[in-house]
């Protein structure tokens, strides 16, 4: 074999297999390999730009209540609302955490923020506990009654909460906890059991079944195999509920103003009654502060967990 035979022997072994097999085929009569696309193609310019216009949309009221909550009154007398301001200011902030008045009192938001605190804390705990039982045991513990059961709790997901409340103060009154922070604690709990049970159901019923009956094989009960198999596998799901209890729990008005009295109001009411005060002057800088500081908390936490929240949500819902 001739040094040109080698040669080029040589370099069709040092391409690649796709390349060696074109090259021995001789010239290419069509094109080959992945189709470019381009950046600004039609559709990607209708996609971003329909997300953009809806991002701005819902992020302009936000950039107002920021923009607003770091001005002083004589700026906000301009009537420019959207406008930077020019001396920025924290003292509206303070003024909404500390002393703005609430009705009689005047020790801002904080109290009402403490308060959440006690609510949103044991009702989502105590909800979440329970209906993943409640998920687990109607996805893989099949007893009598257990349709009846879950159509029971399905209902009571859509029945309105304005068509209860009677009946429930009338039940929390005899039980002696009514306008107390138990009492509220208590209704959350069962108000945010029916949907969190369905997710939990849909979630477990979505895991293989293999791994439940091998667990039954080896002799593992009810608790066994719910704390040392559904447990670990469960983390996209525990999330979704905790984030819907959360953020429910806390940006409730209703249950809040029904069943507690003015020291045990949560921070939406404390908030409704800040802005809603009529004595002196409108001030819309404290205002938009108070808004900022009680949407706070549900807003960091679909920030931190927000794409395990799309997980659970996807995967709870492959079998129902």
């Amino acid at each position: 074999m001739s040094n040109s035979e080698d040669a080029s022997v040589a370099e069709t072994v040092s391409l690649k297999p796709g390349a060696a097999l074109a090259a021995a085929a001789g010239p290419p009569s069509e094109p080959w390999g992945r189709k470019p696309r381009r950046t600004l193609s039609r559709r990607n310019i209708m996609l971003y730009g329909t997300l953009l216009v809806a991002a701005l949309y819902y992020l302009l009221p936000l950039y107002v209540m920021v923009v607003t909550s770091l001005k002083g009154m004589p700026e906000i007398r301009l009537g420019n609302i959207f406008s930077p301001p020019v001396e920025v200011t924290f003292e509206p902030w303070a003024k909404a955490w500390a002393t703005a008045c609430t009705g009689l009192n005047c020790d801002g938001l904080s109290r009402g923020f403490w308060n959440s605190v006690r609510i949103t804390v044991p009702s989502t705990l105590i909800s979440i506990l329970v209906a993943s039982v409640n998920g687990y045991a109607l996805a893989n513990w099949k007893f009598k009654g257990a349709d009846l059961f879950f159509t029971i709790l399905i209902i009571g997901a859509f029945i309105p909460y304005q068509v209860m409340i009677y009946p429930i103060v009338i039940v929390l009154r005899e039980m002696g906890i009514y306008g107390t922070l138990t009492g509220l604690v208590i209704v959350h709990t069962i108000f945010g059991m029916p949907i969190l049970t369905l997710l939990f159901r849909n979630y477990f019923s979505s895991l293989p079944e293999e791994l439940f009956k091998a667990a039954r094989i080896d002799g593992a009960g009810f608790w066994q195999i719910y704390f040392r198999i559904m447990l670990p596998m469960s983390l996209p799901i525990f999330v979704v509920a905790m984030i819907l209890q959360i953020t429910g729990i806390w940006n409730d008005f209703l249950f809040g103003v029904v069943f507690t009295r003015p020291e045990y109001y949560p921070m939406t009411v404390q908030l409704n009654n800040i802005v809603n005060s009529v004595q002196g002057v409108k001030e819309y800088n404290v205002n938009m502060a108070a808004t900022l500081l009680t949407g706070a908390v549900p807003l960091i936490v679909y920030f931190v967990s927000g794409r395990l929240f799309v997980r659970g949500i996807a995967a709870g819902a492959v079998k129902g």
